[in-house]
């Protein structure tokens, strides 16, 4: 691998700064290569100063093969100071900026692999098949994939100024507006977001796009309960949490975790219910067949332990992988098994957020004190 300036630049162009949309390539101040020892100096401006540590890393980690091929670099980033302002002890509740939207479901789960995705895809789609207006934020920054699940991985979203200010329009497809940093950078990109990086992009994904009035706003959210959820319960008020498990044991202890996230006392999210994908398996010759590969009950466990409902089982079909994979969710295959199912746990979301609704205030957004 022959190394130069241009190599270096090139890499860095892959690095975007969440504060400013530009890439860190943008901000290199020097650089020179004398043999063996590389210099790299980056100067921040205010406005992405808060970011230097996590640029540290992130910078380190995209030349990680060129130091491990023999150089040495030595990395500089500097950063404007930030003014100091009087803190304000008893700051002001902060505004929502999804004031136009009726109904906000979180769909979580406690690990990765699923299906949480899938079911975030053809909930929305299905919500939109009933009438209503419905949005949904691809907020798995960490491994984004509804774009491919709506046939949009080329697509790019486009900026209209709207009173005197520049929005960033949805996607729209299959009657639903959608967004995903997938449609802003490439996948190994987000791969090496981390911490600020992260949730400075959700919050841009909430902010900055214009979702204008919607009833139902569906958010998938990465597996966990990292950093990502925790900004979603202190950005907006979530109306309840949805949560995809399988019937295996390791992904219900999982989903045990998530649950106490959303349901302490500190967040009080309601829980809408929980779905268990994967429930079964049924061959496309013998669709009367169930074999249950991945156990059995792990859904119907969650349900009666946590008195939350059980909101449907989905069953592990190929059809709803291959309509995954092809950007046409099942629920869109009319008079399918899959679609059916897809629709009954839609309408039983519906059901559950008019109880939720009935009994409980609104959910407020979550106010972090020192």
């Amino acid at each position: 691998m022959e190394v130069n300036k241009e190599l270096i630049i090139r890499k860095l162009k892959d690095i975007i700064v969440p504060e400013s949309n530009q890439p860190v390539s943008e901000y290199i101040k020097d650089l020179k290569i004398e043999g063996k020892k590389i210099f790299l100096k980056i100067d921040l401006d205010k406005k992405s100063s808060p970011l230097k540590n996590s640029l540290e890393k992130v910078v380190k980690n995209v030349l990680s093969d060129i130091t491990k091929s023999g150089f040495e670099l030595e990395l500089n980033i500097t950063a404007e100071k930030l003014e100091m302002k009087q803190v304000n002890l008893n700051p002001p509740v902060q505004s929502n900026p999804l004031a136009n939207v009726k109904n906000i479901i979180a769909v979580a789960s406690g690990k990765g692999g699923v299906g949480k995705s899938t079911v975030s895809s053809n909930l929305a789609i299905a919500l939109a098949k009933t009438g209503a207006k419905v949005g949904l934020l691809d907020a798995d920054v960490y491994g984004p994939s509804i774009p491919t699940m709506f046939g949009l991985e080329q697509e790019k979203p486009v900026v209209k100024k709207i009173d005197n200010k520049d929005w960033v329009l949805p996607m729209e497809k299959y009657g639903v507006k959608l967004i995903s940093i997938g449609f802003f950078v490439r996948p190994q990109d987000a791969l090496i977001w981390r911490g600020a990086m992260a949730t400075n992009a959700v919050k841009q994904l909430i902010g900055d796009i214009y979702w204008g009035d919607l009833d139902y706003f569906v958010i998938d959210l990465p597996p966990g309960t990292g950093d990502v959820p925790l900004t979603m319960v202190q950005t907006i008020p979530i109306t309840g949490a949805v949560i995809v498990t399988t019937p295996q044991k390791v992904s219900v202890a999982d989903v045990v975790k998530s649950i106490g996230m959303f349901k302490s006392n500190k967040i009080e999210v309601p829980i809408l219910g929980v779905i268990e994908n994967m429930a079964w398996f049924t061959p496309a010759d013998a669709p009367d067949k169930k074999y249950r590969i991945f156990g059995q009950g792990g859904g119907e466990q969650i349900s009666k332990e946590y008195n939350i409902k059980l909101l449907g089982q989905i069953p592990l079909i190929e059809k709803i992988v291959e309509n995954s994979d092809n950007g046409k969710p099942s629920v869109m295959n009319e008079n399918s098994p899959e679609a059916k199912v897809m629709m009954d746990v839609a309408n039983n979301i519906i059901e559950q957020v008019k109880i939720r609704n009935e009994k409980l205030e609104p959910t407020k957004i979550l106010q972090i004190t020192h």
